[in-house]
């Protein structure tokens, strides 16, 4: 097991238990489709290349690269994004709602990017679709599961989540409309 520098290890430590004291405590926006078209600042369709924990100050990201197969909008400066918590230095922090990617998986992100600079999922687990194909051999679908977080509407009430299942063209082109029919 690698330790951390001794610098890190209190911020680190703080940090992870802050995280665990907080996993039910977790409460997301319920965002639709639409919303997540237009407060995203890139919509892609990639493959997971590779995933790794990092440390930012004492918390831990997971940077994910990607292959772009297709730009629904906007661009990556650098085709990867990050996710909250990970492993890194035998450490690891987890934080609720985050959804789980899987290395060599294909998905369509819903990404915004932050003062950070850094690319993120917009809505946590509500902005990753992955990719599969269909079982009766048509166009491949994209699937997101319900959340099983909190989520709250836009007035404070809470909301339930629902599973989404469409094809990869249905989602493309409910992501055009929103966007008023033009890539950004």
């Amino acid at each position: 097991m690698t330790h951390l520098p001794q610098r890190m290890l209190v911020p680190a430590l703080l940090a992870a238990l802050c995280g665990f004291a907080t996993v039910n405590a977790a409460t997301l926006e319920k965002l639709t489709l639409d919303e997540m078209s237009r407060r995203s600042t890139s919509i892609v369709r990639a493959r997971i290349i590779s995933c790794a924990g990092e440390a930012q100050g004492s918390l831990i990201l997971t940077r994910c690269r990607l292959q772009v197969s297709e730009y629904w909008k906007g661009t990556l400066t650098d085709s990867s994004f990050v996710l909250p918590g990970g492993q890194y230095q035998g450490l690891v922090q987890t934080f609720t709602g985050t959804p789980t990617v899987v290395e060599g998986q294909e998905y369509v992100l819903f990404l915004w990017t932050g003062k950070s600079g850094k690319a993120q999922v917009i809505g946590l687990s509500q902005g990753s679709f992955s990719l599969a194909p269909d079982a009766k051999g048509g166009e491949a679908r994209v699937r997101r599961s319900a959340s099983t977080e909190v989520m709250l509407d836009k007035n404070g009430i809470p909301v339930a989540d629902t599973p989404l299942d469409l094809s990869v063209s249905e989602l493309k082109t409910r992501v055009q409309k929103a966007l008023g029919g033009v890539r950004q």
